[in-house]
This record gives C-alpha cells, sequence and structure tokens, in this order.
C-alpha cells in the first residue's frame, strides 16, 4: 500500500508570527489604559461580591464577629413567609414595569420619530422626568396618587370613576408604582428613536408597493426591524425592575401590609436596619439568582421573536 500524502498545508511546519514594533507597543497601551477599570473592578465589584457570596453563609450581625452557618441562612430564607412575599411582588413590579415602559416608550418614539415642526422641544420635554433626582420623584407621585387631592384621581373623577387609595390600598399600591416608573423610563425611547431612524425607507416602500397600509408596515416592516432594541430594553428594564428599592422606599416603605415589599428593600432592611448582614448576602444572593432565571428563559422565548439582519 502506498501512504496517502498529507496535504501541503499540514506538512508545512509552523512558522510564529513575530508582533511588530508598534503592535506590541499598542498591546502595552491598551493593558495600561484598561489598568484602572481593572483595578477599580476588582476592589470595588468583584472583591465585594467574592465577599457578599462568603457572608452569605455566616451569621453576622456586624457588631459581632461572623459565624460561619454553612447553608442555614439559605435554609430559613426559603422557610421565611415574607421572602416569598416579597419574590411575588418583586417578580410582579419588574414585570408590569419593564412590560408596560417599553410599550411606553416605544409608542412614544413612534410619536417623536414623525416630521413636526418643534420635533426638537418634544423631545427634550419628554425626556426630562429621566433626569430628575429619584427624590423629587418620588415626592411628586405621591402626590400625584394621593387618594384626596391627586391628579390621577382628579382625572378619573371628571369621567365619573372613583379612583382608588392607590399608595394605601394593598391591591393598587404596586400598579401605582408601575405608573410611577414608566414615566421616568425616557432613556429607552431614545434607544427606540434612534433604532426608528435607522431602519430603511425602502423596506416601507417596497411594503406599500405591495399594498400594505399603516398597520401592515408597522408590524411587517417597523417591529421585526427594532425587535433587537425592543429585546433590550425589555432585559435591561426587567432587570432595573427587580433590583428597584429606593422609590419604593421613600413612598412605601413596604406597605401596606407589605403589599410593596420587594426583594431590594428586603435586604436594604436586614442589612441597614437589623444589621444581619449574613442574612441579607443571602437574600441578595437569591435576588441575582432570580434575575439570572428570568433573564435566561427570556433570552429563550426570544428566539422566536427577535429578528437580526444578518440571520
Amino acid at each position: 500500500m502506498t501512504a496517502v500524502a498529507a496535504p501541503e498545508r499540514l506538512r508545512r511546519p509552523r512558522i510564529a508570527r513575530r508582533r511588530s514594533p508598534l503592535a506590541r507597543r499598542e498591546g502595552r497601551l491598551f493593558h495600561l489604559f484598561a489598568l484602572p477599570w481593572l483595578i477599580g473592578f476588582i476592589f470595588f465589584t468583584g472583591g465585594p461580591i467574592v465577599a457578599s457570596l462568603v457572608i452569605s453563609f455566616t451569621k453576622w450581625e456586624l457588631l459581632s464577629a461572623p459565624e460561619w452557618v454553612g447553608l442555614g441562612n439559605y435554609r430559613e430564607l426559603l422557610a421565611d413567609a415574607n421572602f416569598l412575599i416579597a419574590v411575588k411582588n418583586t417578580v410582579y413590579f419588574g414585570a408590569g414595569s419593564a412590560i408596560c415602559g417599553v410599550i411606553f416608550n416605544f409608542v412614544l418614539a413612534l410619536m417623536l420619530n414623525l416630521k413636526v415642526r418643534g420635533q426638537g422641544i418634544f423631545r427634550t420635554i419628554i425626556y426630562l422626568p429621566s433626569v430628575l433626582s429619584g427624590i423629587a420623584t418620588a415626592l411628586l407621585w405621591v402626590n400625584v396618587l394621593h387618594p384626596d387631592y391627586g391628579l390621577v384621581n382628579h382625572l378619573l373623577g371628571l369621567v365619573g370613576i372613583q379612583g382608588p387609595g392607590w399608595l394605601l390600598d394593598k391591591n393598587w399600591a404596586i400598579p401605582g408604582l408601575i405608573m410611577m416608573s414608566v414615566w421616568t423610563t425616557g432613556n429607552a425611547m431614545v434607544i427606540f428613536l434612534a433604532g426608528l431612524q435607522g431602519v430603511p425607507t425602502q423596506l416601507y416602500e417596497v411594503a406599500e408597493l405591495d399594498g400594505a397600509g399603516w398597520w401592515g408596515r408597522f408590524w411587517h416592516v417597523t417591529v421585526p426591524m427594532v425587535s433587537p432594541i425592543i429585546f433590550f430594553n425589555l432585559i435591561v428594564a426587567f432587570i432595573g425592575s427587580l433590583q428597584a428599592y429606593s422609590l419604593i422606599l421613600f413612598m412605601t416603605d413596604g406597605g401596606p401590609d407589605n403589599a410593596t415589599l420587594v426583594l431590594g428593600l428586603y435586604v436594604y432592611r436586614y442589612a441597614f436596619q437589623y444589621f444581619q448582614m449574613g442574612y441579607a448576602s443571602t437574600i441578595a444572593w437569591a435576588l441575582f439568582f432570580m434575575i439570572i432565571v428570568f433573564t435566561a428563559i427570556q433570552f429563550a422565548v426570544a428566539r422566536r421573536w427577535v429578528h437580526y439582519e444578518n440571520k
């Protein structure tokens, strides 16, 4: 038998590529400029993350030495009735805030993408709520949602509807918080606006030639072309809503009757009111794993409705 000759490219010896002095210099500059961020990440982000994981396995009341309890905090957490309430409220608020916020900002972006006089002024006015400080926003919405003299109930009264107690009613407290969160999501509107301006006009022209009306052009051209942006805003809004606690702390402090107790607020209570750092770290890691699970589900479902130009 005659041996089969190996392909030429397999028989060639590998020649180590020598980097040019310019490439080596650029590499050193890259590491030099990345070093401050890397140091900051290790000491101010990565380090605390690892430390909180270790602390979650301890009983540490801040004023005393940590005591290793292993999985004790996690077992206690699963039996904690308030934790289950906080999980339900967190998912409720997170899903409602993310979905309503994406729809609201998408509609605003569609309106602001129209060619009208004073377009820049309208865009600036609508974006302003997102630059207000958190406390100012919370104080504003406490008054807007007041059951007696609030603007929302006043407008409902004009059409003959008796407004609820909103933040004072356990059935309407989270919907009130969702309205507040939707009002402050101007950043997503800017991203949507940029995406809409990137949709090729030729696609609309072709759809119009095929007889598509305004709804057909919107549903079969606009939505598929900006679906990656919809998905991005949905992911970011959902993750941000799951971590929310500061405005809720100021507006309701988890009430009434734990109706607005979310995991972020639960972490704050155990860390800075009860000084139980070990249990607070356990709750924080439970929130982290919940975010990972919901984000993975969203990525799995996105394969069915998110369309990319290069695929």
